[in-house]
C-alpha cells in the first residue's frame, strides 16, 4: 500500500498528472498555490506559505488520485501534507538554481492537453474561454505549466540516471531463485465439546457487551417532491410543442460534417511569397488532370499531411487561420480553391466529405418533445412548490399535515431503518443522515433533503429505537460457540508451541509430533512460486532467517481458521540466472533501476529539506 502511494507521489510525471487534474476542475489549485489572502499559515515551506485553503485543496486532489484504493484518512492526510511540502521544496530548488525550459517545450505540452483539444486539435478558443472562466491570464497559466515542467525536468534528471550493475543482476536473482529445504507439520483445531463454566460466559458477555447491541434504529413519515410525478399532471398544447421544436431547433439538428485537404506552398528564406504564389497557380492547372492527393504528396510543403494526401481531417472553426477558414468554409464537395494566402504561404485547398446540415421534422421527435416540454413546465412547479414546501415545513415543525394539505403531497411512511441501511427511500444515505440527526430525534421536521436534481423530501420522526444490549439469554449461544472456538485455537497454539520447543531442543519433527500423529510433509527445494504448501506457509518460510551453524530454523504458521503449520527450516539455497530468465532479468533490472532513482530523488528532497525552513502548524 505505501509502495503504490510512494510510486504515484514521486514517479516522474507527478507534477505533469497533478496538472492535468487540476485543469478541470477549475484551476482552483494552481490558482491558490500563489494567493495568500489574510489567513494564518499552517505550513511554512522557506518563504512560501500555506493557509489552511491551500492544505485543503491538496489534500481533495491528492485524495482524488488514490479513490479507488480507499486508504485512511488519516493517511491520505498525512501523505498529502508531506507531498505538498516537498513539492514546494523542488519549486523553489529549481527556481534558486536558475533553471530553465524552452517556450517550445511549454507551448507543446499545453497544446497536448486534452482539455483545449477540439477534434484532436488545440482549439486556441476552448483555451482562452477556460481560462477566462477562472479569471486566469494566458501568461499567469504559461508561468505555472513552466514551473511545473521544470519540476518534472528536475525529477527525470535524477530517477532516470540511476543504473543498474551486473552485480546487482546476480544478487537479485540470487534471492529470487533461491531455494530452501523445510519439513512441516499441521496441527488442526478440533472442536471443544466440553461447555463454558457460567462465570466465563458472564465474563465474555461483560467484555464484549459492545458487540450484542441493537442497532438503533427509526421509522419516519414523509412528503416526496419530485419531477417525475408533477410532469404526470402536464398536459402540453400544440402550440408549446412547436414553440419548444423552434426554440431548441439545434437539439434535433445534424451539423454540417466538412473534411478538408490542403497543399501548402510554403514562404521560406529560399522561397520568397511570389515564388509561392506561382507554385500554387502552377499547381492548380494540374488540378485540371491529376488528382489532388497525389499532387499533395508530391508537392505540398506541410510533410505531415502530405503522405496522407494532404487531409487535415473534419473543418473545424477556431483553430486556422482566419482567411484559410473563411475559404474552406463556402467550398463544395471537391471544389478547389484559388491560392489562399496564410502566414505559412499559399494554400489549395478542397473539400473530400461533406454532409450538409440535416433538421429532423417535427413530427419524427414529437414523442420526446412532449416529454421534454411536460419536464420544462414540471420544473418550474418543482422549484415554486420547492420554495413552499421549505417555508411551511419549517413553520410548521412539529407536523406534516398542513404541508400535505397545501401542497397535495401525501404522507407516506417507512419500516423501521438503521443508520447503515434501509429500504425504499431510507435506501438513500442523505435521508439516513438526516433521519439520525438531532433535530429530528427531538420531533422536528427536518430541513428539506435534496434527492439528486428531481426530488426533494422533508421527513419526521415517526418511531425511535434506541440502540440496547441484548440480554445474556439471547446471546448464550453466540458466546458458548465463540468461547469453545477460542479454547480450540488455544490448544492448538499450545501443541505447535510444544512442537516447536522440541525441534529447537535438538529432535527430529517425528519424534516432535509423535504424540500427536500428525502427518510430516517434506520439500526438498521450496521456490517462491511453488505449491506444494499454502502461500501464507511460503511467505512465512520466504521470510525465516537462515539456519546458522547447522541449527534449524523453526517457525509457527497461523491461519485464519486457527489451524497451526510448524514449519522446519533446515537450509537454504542461493539461486542463479537461467536461460530462461532473460526477460524476467530486464524487466527486474527495470524496476531495480526505477526504485534507486526514486530511493535518489528522495535523498536529494531529503537535503534540500535540512537547509530550508519547514514548519507545521
Amino acid at each position: 500500500m505505501l509502495t503504490e502511494i510512494r510510486e504515484k507521489t514521486q514517479g516522474t510525471f507527478a507534477w505533469v498528472i497533478l496538472i492535468l487534474i487540476c485543469v478541470p476542475f477549475a484551476l482552483w489549485g494552481l490558482q491558490n498555490y500563489t494567493d495568500g489572502g489574510q489567513e494564518n499559515a499552517v505550513i511554512i515551506v522557506g518563504d512560501k506559505e500555506f493557509v489552511q485553503r491551500d492544505v485543503s485543496q491538496a489534500y481533495a486532489q491528492f485524495k482524488q488520485q488514490y479513490a479507488e484504493m480507499q486508504l485512511p484518512e488519516e493517511m491520505l492526510q498525512k501523505q498529502a501534507v508531506e507531498k505538498l511540502i516537498r513539492d514546494e521544496l523542488l519549486l523553489q530548488h529549481v527556481t534558486a538554481e536558475n533553471l530553465s525550459i524552452t517556450d517550445e517545450a511549454v507551448r507543446k505540452f499545453i497544446a497536448s492537453l486534452q482539455y483545449f483539444q477540439n477534434n484532436g486539435q488545440f482549439d486556441k478558443k476552448q483555451y482562452e474561454t477556460l481560462l477566462g472562466q477562472q479569471g486566469m491570464s494566458s501568461a499567469q497559466f504559461v508561468n505555472r505549466i513552466r514551473k511545473a515542467l521544470l519540476m518534472e525536468q528536475y525529477q527525470k534528471a535524477v530517477t532516470e540516471t540511476s543504473f543498474v550493475s551486473e552485480q546487482d543482476i546476480v544478487r537479485f536473482f540470487k534471492i529470487q531463485n533461491q531455494s530452501r529445504k523445510i519439513e512441516y507439520a499441521t496441527i488442526k483445531v478440533t472442536p471443544v465439546i466440553a461447555e463454558p463454566s457460567a462465570e466465563d460466559i458472564n465474563a465474555y458477555y461483560q467484555q464484549n457487551a459492545t458487540t450484542f447491541q441493537t442497532a438503533e434504529q427509526v421509522s419516519v413519515e414523509y412528503v416526496e417532491l419530485s419531477i417525475s410525478e408533477l410532469m404526470e399532471d402536464v398536459a402540453p398544447t400544440e402550440e408549446q410543442i412547436e414553440n419548444y421544436y423552434q426554440d431548441n431547433i439545434e437539439l434535433y439538428s445534424a451539423k454540417e460534417r466538412r473534411k478538408i485537404s490542403h497543399i501548402l506552398f510554403a514562404k521560406t528564406k529560399d522561397t520568397t511569397e511570389e515564388q509561392a504564389l506561382a507554385k500554387a497557380q502552377a499547381a492548380q492547372l494540374r488540378l485540371a488532370q491529376e488528382a489532388f492527393a497525389v499532387l499533395a504528396e508530391e508537392l505540398s510543403d506541410d510533410t505531415l499531411t502530405a503522405k496522407n494526401g494532404g487531409d487535415l481531417g473534419l473543418f473545424v472553426v477556431g483553430g486556422m487561420d482566419p482567411e484559410f477558414e473563411k475559404v474552406a468554409a463556402k467550398l463544395a464537395l471537391d471544389e478547389v480553391s484559388k491560392p489562399v494566402k496564410s502566414a505559412f504561404g499559399y494554400h489549395l485547398i478542397t473539400v473530400t466529405e461533406l454532409v450538409p446540415t440535416e433538421t429532423k421534422a417535427l413530427a419524427e421527435v414529437k414523442e420526446e418533445l412532449i416529454q421534454a416540454v411536460k419536464r420544462t413546465e414540471a420544473e418550474t412547479v418543482f422549484y415554486e412548490l420547492g420554495e413552499s414546501l421549505t417555508e411551511l415545513s419549517f413553520e410548521n415543525s412539529d407536523n406534516l399535515l398542513i404541508v400535505s394539505e397545501d401542497l397535495g403531497l401525501k404522507i407516506k411512511q417507512t419500516e423501521l431503518f438503521t443508520r447503515d441501511s434501509g429500504s425504499t427511500v431510507a435506501s438513500e444515505a442523505a435521508i439516513r443522515n438526516i433521519a439520525f440527526s438531532e433535530a429530528v430525534l427531538q420531533g422536528n421536521n427536518s430541513e428539506p433533503v435534496e434527492l439528486g436534481e428531481d426530488r426533494l423530501v422533508v421527513l419526521r420522526l415517526l418511531e425511535h429505537q434506541p440502540s440496547e444490549t441484548k440480554a445474556l439469554t439471547e446471546v448464550q449461544g453466540v458466546i458458548v460457540a465463540a468461547l469453545q472456538n477460542q479454547q480450540a485455537k488455544d490448544k492448538a497454539q499450545q501443541e505447535a508451541e510444544k512442537v516447536k520447543q522440541a525441534l529447537q531442543a535438538g529432535a527430529t519433527i517425528t519424534e516432535a509430533v509423535k504424540e500427536l500423529e500428525l502427518t510430516v510433509g517434506a520439500v526438498a527445494s521450496l521456490r517462491r512460486d511453488s505449491k506444494e504448501v499454502s502461500w501464507p506457509v511460503n511467505q512465512a518460510v520466504f521470510k525465516a532467517a537462515k539456519p546458522v551453524s547447522g541449527k534449524s530454523t523453526v517457525i509457527v504458521v497461523d491461519s485464519p481458521q486457527g489451524d497451526q503449520t510448524v514449519v522446519n527450516l533446515l537450509s537454504v539455497t542461493d539461486g542463479r540466472q537461467t536461460n530462461d530468465d532473460k526477460e524476467k532479468a530486464k524487466l527486474a533490472q527495470a524496476n531495480i533501476a526505477r526504485a534507486l532513482g526514486e530511493s535518489d530523488y528522495a535523498a536529494v528532497i531529503d537535503g534540500i529539506r535540512v537547509s530550508t525552513k519547514v514548519v507545521i502548524r
